[in-house]
């Protein structure tokens, strides 16, 4: 049985088959397109683990062909692969959800591994998404972003939400700044960044009937949520 099934969508038709050969010699189940227009179709057509971009690609680019699947399943993830290596062209691949972004000439074994996190990431995400963790004297259920204390609750944001979980998750160990704001943010500008210490003036705001806990800024670093 297959590790997952991949959309590998790459116009260069040495470097599609070459991958699709090295990931199929690795447990992955692949199905390839030529561009963006044909990578669509059979999105539409079948069930798929992950995606597998090229920025640049005739008939309808990288950043379109996500864009369209996103809109159509925003539950499967994708990463691009890209000779371009500009900072702007990142930017706009994470802004449109992607899990990573690649630089040629890929790297085998590297892909293999970026892969393999962004699957195991979202696979736990899956199985979380009705987890209830315990905050002090709180319960946090992630599916509804419900935050109770007896018998009061509040409904958190959907930003408030993924940046509780990713402390509770991280609880007693640095949160890294960085990590959330391409997480939750996808970009790591300076109104993003105070976008991110209002989100957690809040937190601690909704958190401050239970004393124990307390959520430490590690200046230029990132968070740590600590229940004593």
């Amino acid at each position: 049985m297959p590790k997952a099934k991949i959309l590998l969508m790459e116009d260069d038709a040495i470097l599609r088959y070459a991958l699709k050969e090295y990931l199929s010699l690795q447990d992955y189940s692949v199905v390839t397109a030529k561009d963006g227009e044909e990578g669509i179709k059979l999105f539409k057509q079948s069930l798929f683990d992950l995606c597998i971009i090229d920025v640049m690609m005739p008939k309808k680019d990288g950043f379109t062909a996500a864009n369209e699947i996103y809109a159509e399943n925003a539950k499967v993830p994708f990463l691009f692969l890209s000779a371009r290596s500009m900072k702007i062209d990142k930017l706009k691949a994470f802004k449109l959800g992607a899990d990573d972004y690649i630089v040629k000439p890929v790297d085998e074994e590297e892909l293999i591994a970026r892969i393999e996190v962004v699957l195991r990431r979202h696979k736990a995400t899956f199985q979380n998404k009705n987890k209830t963790y315990q905050v002090g004297k709180y319960q946090f259920t992630i599916s509804n972003r419900r935050l109770s204390l007896d018998n009061h609750v509040d409904t958190l944001t959907e930003k408030e939400a993924k940046l509780l979980e990713m402390l509770c998750r991280s609880e007693g160990s640095l949160l890294q700044r960085d990590d959330a704001l391409l997480n939750i943010w996808q970009n790591k500008d300076y109104f993003n960044r105070r976008s991110m210490d209002v989100h957690i003036a809040r937190l601690r705001k909704y958190l401050r009937a239970d004393p124990r806990i307390k959520i430490t800024n590690i200046h230029g670093k990132g968070f740590i949520l600590e229940i004593k």
